[in-house]
């Protein structure tokens, strides 16, 4: 379990979910991007919450190890949701053409048809 300090708050999440938002933060920092994430975790009073992350290049978060033995909430989710989106900003598919059919059924005026 890990201590989470975000916005003059501190939560305890899971290892991963705790190592994964840190991660993901720093690389939407680098991509001057932005995104929110949901974390489930438990507040300073002991009490289960969820918690919701904006993340963007002026995020301030620190993540802390801690020897507390509770058993965090699952965050399953959000984990995945985090493994998807820094894969696709570490490794973005390849730029694909347009389709010049569809412009034209859009509504596309760039010449093709006259």
């Amino acid at each position: 379990m890990k201590h989470l300090s975000f916005a003059d708050k501190t939560v305890f999440v899971g290892d991963e979910a705790a190592d994964l938002l840190v991660e993901y933060a720093a690389l939407l920092g680098a991509t001057q991007s932005a995104d929110s994430v949901r974390l489930r975790a438990v507040g300073q009073d002991g009490n289960e919450v969820e918690v919701d992350f904006v993340l963007n290049a002026s995020t301030n978060l620190a993540s802390e190890s801690t020897n507390a033995t509770m058993e965090p909430p699952a965050n399953v989710e959000a984990v995945a949701y985090m493994r998807r989106k820094i894969e696709l900003l570490r490794n973005p598919p390849p730029a694909q053409p347009e389709d010049e059919l569809q412009l034209l059924l859009d509504g596309d005026d760039r010449g093709y048809i006259d």
